[in-house]
């Protein structure tokens, strides 16, 4: 389980890492060569499009864990010690989720009554034949 603990903590910092560079892109204290890179490894990594399709098997997947941290990796070179600080904050608030029961009973309770009108519906559709 140690090897899953450390995996899931790779994985958010990647997470997190894509939207520092999201954030650097647009910020006028990173250098304009580091801004196109960022740009280009965010878009990268959040775009559906990738290099090698993911319905290939093994190396499908290649890029999401070798091509995509090595970019982020070379970019975060890129920006100044100081502001990449300040953006992996600013991410890091970004990227946490408050918790909402309420919300969470909210959807719930839509998706309830969703599927009673459907069922209702069905069964009116049935009846009336």
């Amino acid at each position: 389980m140690q090897w899953l603990d450390r995996a899931r903590t790779w994985a958010r910092g990647i997470k997190r890492d894509v939207v520092v560079l999201w954030l650097a892109a647009r910020d006028r204290r990173v250098p304009w060569y580091a801004k196109l890179a960022a740009g280009a490894v965010a878009a990268y990594a959040l775009s559906p499009i990738d290099l090698i399709p993911d319905f290939i098997p093994v190396f499908g997947y290649l890029d999401d864990l070798v091509i995509v941290p090595l970019g982020i990796i070379a970019v975060i070179k890129l920006i100044p010690a100081d502001v990449l600080a300040q953006l992996r904050i600013e991410a890091t608030k970004r990227t946490e989720r408050p918790v909402s029961r309420g919300g969470l009973i909210a959807i719930i309770a839509i998706w309830v009554l969703l599927a009673a009108l459907l069922l209702w519906m069905v069964i009116g559709a049935t009846a009336v034949r």
